[in-house]
């Protein structure tokens, strides 16, 4: 019954191959729901304090307090084509302030991608990055 579902898997794509560009595939086959544990720490905010699991389906769940604005943050990096995750470039420059002691880290899956990410609100450019990640990071305004 598998070689007969992988022939017929197999033979569709032949035929749409000759025929044009295969439509994608519904995001559930694509890749499993995002999994993130964010730990955030010294937010000024003893409640916003803590690690909280974050899993981005339908709906969106786990133990994080905003889950669903969380998810639909991630969503809208996604359809930019942004990473959220990424780091600050070593070429940028920023500004010299200091937005307090907060930090985070963000580790799991997000779209299919590894993510092992800190965050910290050290200068200009890290507390942009920070806050372009609310809901997802707590507000930890200085």
């Amino acid at each position: 019954m598998l070689r007969l579902a992988a022939f017929a898997v197999t033979t569709s794509a032949l035929v749409a191959a000759a025929t044009g560009p295969l439509p994608p595939l519904p995001l559930g086959l694509l890749a499993p729901p995002d999994r993130l544990t964010v730990s955030v720490s010294a937010t000024g905010n003893p409640r916003a304090d803590g690690e909280y699991r974050l899993e981005c389906g339908a709906p969106p769940s786990g133990t994080h307090p905003q889950a669903a604005k969380a998810c639909a943050r991630l969503a809208e990096f996604a359809k930019e084509h942004k990473d959220p995750f990424a780091p600050v470039s070593k070429r940028q420059i920023c500004t010299l302030q200091d937005g307090g002691p907060a930090t985070a880290r963000v580790t799991g899956t997000w779209h299919g991608h590894e993510v092992n990410a800190r965050f910290d609100r050290s200068n200009g450019c890290e507390i942009r990055r920070w806050n372009d990640l609310e809901p997802l990071l707590p507000s930890a305004r200085s």
